[in-house]
């Protein structure tokens, strides 16, 4: 099997972390979770590029910007307190 088959997993496991950060109460941590989804969102572009997924690379896309949106409104979010 070829190496970037297997980015599927570290892909996945970024996901699942991500969305453990960003559902924290700290703000530090969810504004982390928001880096760590961007991570995500690339590292399944990468596998769907590699797998010929279109669709997958699509919904990446349409994640990432939203991550960018939620990390907007956390910084905003940070300046007000």
């Amino acid at each position: 099997m070829d190496w970037i088959s297997w980015l599927q997993w570290p892909a996945f496991v970024a996901s699942v972390g991500a969305a453990w950060l960003v559902a924290s109460n700290a703000k530090g941590r969810r504004n982390a979770g928001f880096w760590v989804f961007l991570a995500s969102n690339v590292l399944w572009g990468i596998w769907g590029a590699y797998s010929s997924a279109w669709a997958l690379i699509a919904l990446q896309v349409c994640l990432a910007v939203m991550n960018l949106r939620g990390l907007g409104k956390t910084k905003e979010a940070s300046s007000r307190n």
